[in-house]
């Protein structure tokens, strides 16, 4: 966009108009003016130019005149633009050359639409040369210039007929540099005729471009005045001779015919009651809910009765029958298996631990020894650690379409540029909550002083002092391209007063591109809707938000000097925004925002070292809760022996090394740490360590004194050994799943975890239980805890004293005496059962409300300056991301039909790629495609075009000239620019008998197609590439007849909510895939925020996969290591119920569906795993029936578990576990 926004609006319409109606002719006498007393056939209302007025504009002699035959070259010349017109005239040759030039500034904005061009042309051939001109003109003000007579205002009568169908072919005529309608350039966004007649007659104010005299526009003849309407012959759009595209004609019938592509919103199945709208989903959950109670309740009540008609076994154990996998563990304790048989897996297992346990108590030091110094080994990978803070980097996959889509596009077009933005908003009013308008004159003044304090701005890289201008895009001229209100004074706060102040603003906020005065500094028009936020519709003058976006030079390589300047910028804008512009904006009863490109990779740096001290804090907490938990009940005078801080602290301890092997292992092969991963593992590492330990510590301490040391430690690890190996085994596949997940974020978390769990499980099986075998040895001793150099004389209280009459704890009497038999009485199954049965599906119904993405705030930290740009960013931002849809290969040469395929403007396919992306414009709520997109390709044809003679044109020597408005052509300083000079024997490109139906050759576009891009948009010329297609195109290897890449650019529409992101996104994925099979031309869409979501388009897949493998690979190691087909089935079951809950709580609770919420789920299902699995374990080795074995698991066990439930998880998966074991084994078992 150039200058040529400036002179657009007036010189296109406002100066053909007067400049179309000049007269050559003699001059008459002033007694012979005539006002509206002859008008008649062949007679002429103004005739010759009798002056000029003090801005260079000629004017009319307002002098009627009878109609002249010109020679038959004029008559030829105004036929070819004028073909309505024959015979005689009302102009010369030197008038109608004056037309033909001033003429030309519309015809690029029109010429793709014939029908509209015609029509616009016939109003000002009509007016300037018709032979009946007086029938329909009367001069009506006359003024004096250097003693001449000149006209100062007339009448112009047309037909209301000829006003509507004239604008209705032009309306929708799209001027794609701008990705708006021509219609706003050369009509002042008229909406209706009569304001486009208005916009065309005003009269120019002093210094602005426009008619220099006033046109009023009648559509009624005065009654005896022997006038008529000028009624001309008009087209519509759709007509079949001059027709335009379906881009600049949507409706014409064979237009509106065709269904636009965009997807509609899918409606889902839902049911009405009454006035309540009840989905279809939850319906069937409702059904499906009654015919499952009614179902359990009646096998409920039939195995009751079978359970009272017959005998049942007391002491049959759950693993019989015909499942062949068991043997006789006759070498264990008879006090730990009473005959109970166990599968050949946890025979091997329990066999092996018992042994390993003897071998461990009798070598303490060696196996803590040589396990911790393969651990620090591990640790020696920290010096190369490295944390990834760079967004693409955490949430993009591995092939991922989208990165590749983004590499085609910055490799071959160019890299979207840095975004730098502050947004200043109005706080609420306190009464009505609504936002005040921003638009006054001290906030106006206010953004110029932010402005001064940014352009001041000096960052230092490398030495060299960075300012703004230094990295900021120029699209044209050395002006950056700023979007902010203040480019309606150019940038500069001596405009303010001069233009008009906030009356200005306001005037350009709906003029923003007919008017001179309005355009940018950088000279292009600036949509209001990019400046400004928080309105409704269009009514800007409303808006409670200025926007202030710095576009910045962005590169390929992000160690280049251009990021790395930029990134130097960034730093000091943040921290002057931060020390100064806030201040000032706040005591302005104002709000401020900001971002940087390199925000959220700063923040994200920041935060990964702002949680330490919380992660220590909890640590200790956890410390101080383990050590009263592992030690015995509190009796005053043993405390200081049976205490277990020492222990607990060196549990805490080989958690802390878990997690610094796994680290240092991955550091060392090269793999960088994450945010999530210095966050969240510790305390997930933690959670099952503590678990672990707590049961291993209460095993030992459930075994007879009276055994040795070797035969406590050997029992214990056969009781709950094979039970910590499948939880811990379970966890670690749960979480190897996990690494499956595309985004890197996510997978490196999974990989690090499982690792760490491994690790955790090896020390505990291992460090933890010498730990132990040494903390009994201090016990024994009566040695004081965390002092074990002070011994105790066995007067003073002993070992013995606190540990000989031990008792269950009471959680543990609380599991075996209260807990289990309440859930033993029938009735309290069934209730309980049918209640999780309930909240399993509603969960179901509630997951469907779920939706996807990532808000950036969750992953920020809370304190982060960030939090509210983003918060306003939703609040207050009307415009939508970019959006690109980028062609590939494609064939310009004229045996191929890929323009066709691909253009807008007249003779383009009704199917064709830009006339589709118009025609999905109009539906922005299903494809979220706000306007039509800039076409270069369009313009290119347009430009080429012999109509657009002040376009393409050569010298004598075939080299390129530039418009008359354009060095060398007319110099700079010049006022106004005449037809003599260097350009004066400059010829259009091409004759139309140059062109084959309209389209050059293969040969005339490869030569021309670079002439057009460095082409700057004018006046005389507005449809120039360079600047609004320099990087639209890749001209690498053009010359084989294939354009390698090229864009088309629109806008997506505001995009407020994650989803809105997601649902863009595959609207536009499936907009360009219908197209392409269409077409037969590879097409995709880009956008800058693609890259990040595109992981959602299909996360329910992939969350439902990883989650089904996690669970498949679990219940196949629970069915290997118990045998059992039930018990692994029912953990199984639980899991699913666990996982269904919470996606529950995830609708509940508003929690996104994203790659962190699926790792959260599969580690979720990791840890229900350990509860199910030790429960589930304790109650198949137990002895005695049912109840008894249910009693004795959640007795030994249940307590165990539960214990740290309390603290740390959520006391469900206990309980379900039972229930399951308790009545479905029942069912087993008969």
């Amino acid at each position: 966009m150039v200058s040529f926004l400036g002179s657009l609006t007036a010189f296109v319409l406002l100066q053909v108009v007067l400049l179309g109606s000049l007269l050559s002719a003699e001059k008459i006498s002033s007694r012979d003016v005539l006002t509206g007393e002859k008008h008649y056939k062949e007679y002429c209302a103004m005739y010759d130019i009798c002056g000029k007025n003090s801005e260079g504009q000629v004017l009319n002699c307002p002098y009627g005149s009878p109609s002249v035959k010109p020679d038959e070259l004029l008559s030829a010349k105004i036929q070819s633009l004028c073909p309505s017109i024959s015979g005689n005239v009302c102009c010369t040759e030197t008038q109608f050359e004056t037309l033909r030039t001033q003429v030309q500034q519309a015809i690029p904005f029109l010429v793709g639409c014939p029908a509209c061009l015609r029509n616009f042309l016939n109003l000002f051939c009509e007016l300037s040369c018709s032979p009946n001109q007086s029938l329909f003109i009367n001069v009506t003000a006359v003024s004096e210039v250097n003693g001449n007579l000149t006209v100062d205002g007339i009448d112009y009568y047309t037909s209301n007929t000829f006003g509507e169908e004239l604008y209705n072919s032009c309306k929708e005529v799209k001027f794609g540099t701008m990705n708006t309608r021509a219609i706003d350039f050369i009509g002042g966004g008229a909406k209706i005729f009569e304001e486009w007649f208005a916009f065309i007659g005003q009269k120019a104010s002093p210094g602005m471009p426009g008619s220099p005299y006033t046109i009023n526009f009648k559509l009624n003849t005065p009654e005896s005045s022997g006038m008529e309407l000028m009624n001309v012959s008009v087209y519509s759009c759709g007509d079949n001779s001059l027709g335009c595209s379906c881009g600049d004609c949507p409706f014409s019938p064979a237009c509106s015919s065709s269904e636009p592509p965009s997807p509609q919103r899918k409606e889902t199945c839902s049911i009405r009651v009454g006035s309540l709208k009840v989905k279809c989903v939850e319906i069937v959950v409702v059904i499906l809910y009654i015919l499952l109670v009614s179902a359990f309740f009646g096998w409920g009540l039939f195995q009751r009765t079978r359970e009272r008609m017959a005998q049942a076994s007391s002491v049959e154990p759950l693993l019989q029958g015909d499942e062949n996998l068991s043997l006789k563990a006759n070498e264990m304790d008879p006090q730990l298996t009473k005959g109970m048989q166990l599968s050949y897996v946890q025979g091997c297992m329990s066999s092996f631990y018992r042994m390993y346990g003897t071998w461990v108590a009798r070598n303490p030091t060696l196996v803590l020894c040589t396990s911790l110094a393969i651990v620090l080994v591990l640790c020696f990978g920290l010096i190369r650690f490295k944390a990834e803070t760079r967004p693409e980097k955490l949430w993009v996959g591995h092939g991922s379409k989208a990165a590749e889509e983004k590499q085609f596009f910055d490799s071959h077009l160019a890299p979207f540029y840095r975004i730098e933005q502050v947004i200043l908003a109005t706080l609420p009013d306190p009464k009505n909550g609504k936002h005040p308008s921003i638009v006054t004159e001290d906030n106006i003044q206010l953004l110029f002083e932010i402005q001064n304090k940014v352009d001041g701005l000096r960052a230092n890289y490398s030495g060299s002092l960075v300012s703004l201008t230094d990295i900021c895009l120029k699209p044209l001229g050395e002006d950056c391209a700023t979007q902010s209100v203040l480019q309606y004074f150019k940038m500069d706060p001596d405009n303010y007063d001069e233009y008009g102040g906030v009356v200005h603003a306001e005037y350009c906020f709906q003029h923003y591109a007919s008017i001179d005065s309005c355009m940018s500094a950088f000279e292009a028009p600036l949509d209001p809707s990019t400046v400004l936020g928080g309105f409704s519709g269009n009514n800007y003058s409303e808006a409670s938000a200025f926007i202030v976006t710095y576009p910045v030079n962005n590169a390929i390589d992000e160690t280049s000097d251009v990021n790395g300047k930029a990134v130097a910028w960034e730093k000091a804008f943040i921290q002057l925004v931060k020390e100064e512009l806030a201040p000032m904006v706040q005591s302005s009863n104002l709000t401020i925002s900001f971002s940087s490109e390199s925000s959220i990779e700063e923040e994200l740096k920041r935060e990964s070292t702002a949680d330490v001290v919380t992660i220590v804090a909890s640590y200790l907490v956890m410390f101080a809760y383990i050590s009263v938990t592992l030690g015995d009940a509190p009796h005053l005078s043993t405390f200081y022996i049976t205490s277990k801080a020492l222990l607990g602290l060196s549990g805490v301890m080989l958690v802390v090394l878990s997690v610094l092997g796994s680290v240092g292992f991955f550091s060392a092969i090269g793999v960088k740490s994450t945010l999530i991963i210095m966050e969240v593992i510790p305390f997930l590492v933690l959670a099952v360590g503590v678990d672990n330990m707590c049961i291993l510590v209460h095993a030992v301490k459930r075994q007879p004194l009276e055994l040795p040391l070797e035969g406590r430690i050997s029992n214990a690890l056969v009781e709950v050994g094979p039970s910590i190996t499948l939880a811990s085994l379970s966890e670690i596949l749960a979480f190897v799943v996990g690494s499956f997940i595309p985004m890197p974020a996510c997978r490196i978390f999974s990989m690090f975890a499982a690792l760490a769990v491994l690790l955790d499980f090896l020390l505990q099986v291992t460090a933890f239980v010498a730990l132990i075998v040494f903390d009994c040895l201090r016990a024994e001793d009566n040695r004081i805890d965390c002092f074990p150099c002070i011994k105790i004389p066995s007067s003073r209280g002993s070992y013995d004293e606190g540990t000989d009459q031990r008792t269950s704890g009471l959680l543990a009497r609380y599991m075996k005496e209260v807990h289990a038999p309440v859930l033993g009485i029938w009735g309290v199954k069934m209730v309980v059962i049918a209640v999780f049965l309930a909240i399993s599906l509603a969960s179901i119904a509630l997951s469907t409300r779920i939706e996807t993405g990532l808000e950036q705030k969750v992953v920020l930290p809370r304190d982060s300056y960030l939090q509210g740009y983003f918060n306003n960013v939703s609040d207050f931002l009307r415009v939508g991301p970019p959006l690109y849809f980028v062609v590939k290969n494609y064939n310009y040469s004229l045996e191929s039909r890929d323009t066709n395929k691909l253009c807008s403007i007249s003779q383009c396919d009704s199917n064709s790629l830009l006339n589709e992306i118009s025609r999905a414009s109009l539906m922005p709520e299903s494809s979220h495609i706000a306007k039509p997109a800039a076409s270069w390709l369009d313009d290119f044809l347009v430009w080429l075009s012999p109509e657009a003679f002040g376009c393409c044109r050569k010298f004598t020597n075939e080299t390129y000239c530039p418009p008359d408005d354009q060095p060398p052509c007319c110099s700079p300083d010049e006022g106004s620019c005449d037809l003599g000079g260097v350009c004066k024997d400059c010829t259009t490109c091409f004759r139309h008998s140059d062109l084959v139906n309209g389209r050059p050759s293969t040969v005339q576009f490869m030569e021309k197609l670079p002439w057009f891009l460095n082409a700057l948009p004018s006046a005389d010329c507005a449809k120039g590439g360079h600047g609004a297609y320099s990087s639209s195109v890749d001209l690498t290897g053009y010359e084989s007849g294939v354009v390698r890449a090229s864009e088309f650019r629109t806008y997506h529409t505001p995009l407020n909510k994650q989803g809105d992101y997601v649902n863009s996104m595959r609207a536009a994925r499936e907009f360009s895939s219908k197209i392409s099979d269409s077409l037969k031309i590879q097409i995709f869409p880009y956008s800058v925020f693609y890259i990040f979501f595109e992981q959602y388009l299909d996360i329910w897949r992939l969350a439902v996969i990883n989650i089904a493998i996690a669970l498949g690979a679990i219940f196949v190691v629970c069915l290997i290591i118990t045998s059992s087909l039930w018990a692994s089935a029912i953990i199984l079951l639980v899991l699913v119920m666990t996982v269904v809950d919470l996606l529950g709580v995830m609708a509940i609770l508003d929690i996104q569906l994203n790659a962190v919420s699926v790792v959260n789920l599969i580690m979720s299902i990791g840890i229900a795993v350990e509860f199910c699995v030790h429960i589930t374990h304790a109650f198949l080795v137990s002895p005695g029936d049912r109840g008894q074995r249910a009693k004795e698991a959640l007795g030994t066990m249940g307590a165990s578990v539960f214990r740290l439930t309390i603290y740390l998880y959520f006391p469900w998966s206990n309980m379900l576990i039972f229930l399951a074991l308790g009545r479905i084994t029942d069912w087993v078992d008969d």
